[in-house]
């Protein structure tokens, strides 16, 4: 499994470190992109945040996705942008055009499809197993993410309890590749801990 093909999604309540210095160790290590997903703070923080990773993964060369906040991303001339669906499908064609690369958050076959009528680029899907962030609900499944990559042409990424552990079947049911949360900002060395991805 190469860097490319995982998706880092913030959360810095969970960071062990300063987040900047965190997301600054986990860009050495070149993912397929940064989803800053940080909807807790205000506009106003969200752009302040949002500024100073794009300019740190510009540094590094590697895609910085904002989530959520659409006017923060024109103001920022940001080209990458990840929505839940209910914020994608009230975008007019005109912002849409603003960005070369647009996610979506997907949780059915139908939602899939629907984004990619959309104008996505790429979908993330699940959650597939069970994960911390969603307690006391089981995952969707391999079977699941399965029918999903055959239902759509676009690059799905999986998410939700992602480990190394499993990542060997979430590219076997056709995934492009999977975003990762907790890992990523709670193990002691983020470098140490994509390397074993890519030996997948």
């Amino acid at each position: 499994m190469c860097m490319s093909e995982i998706l880092c999604v913030t959360n810095r309540t969970l960071c062990r470190e300063d987040f900047l210095t965190r997301l600054e160790r986990i860009a050495t290590c070149h993912p397929a992109g940064i989803i800053l997903r940080e909807k807790d703070l205000s506009p106003d923080e969200y752009q302040a945040l949002a500024a100073q990773v794009m300019e740190l993964c510009a540094r590094y060369d590697v895609p910085c996705i904002l989530h959520s906040f659409v006017d923060t991303a024109l103001e920022l001339h940001a080209d990458a942008l990840h929505l839940p669906l209910h914020i994608l499908r009230e975008m007019t064609p005109e912002r849409k055009a603003q960005f070369r690369t647009i996610g979506a958050s997907c949780h059915s076959v139908e939602e899939a499809m629907e984004a990619q009528r959309l104008g996505c680029t790429y979908i993330t899907a699940g959650h597939v197993f069970e994960t911390d962030c969603k307690k006391d609900l089981p995952g969707r499944g391999i079977d699941f993410l399965k029918i999903v990559c055959e239902s759509v042409s676009l690059p799905v990424y999986a998410i939700g309890g992602i480990s190394v552990e499993n990542m060997h079947s979430v590219r076997s049911a056709g995934a492009k590749g999977a975003c990762v949360m907790s890992g990523l900002m709670r193990c002691e060395d983020p470098e140490t801990y994509l390397a074993l991805f890519s030996a997948v």
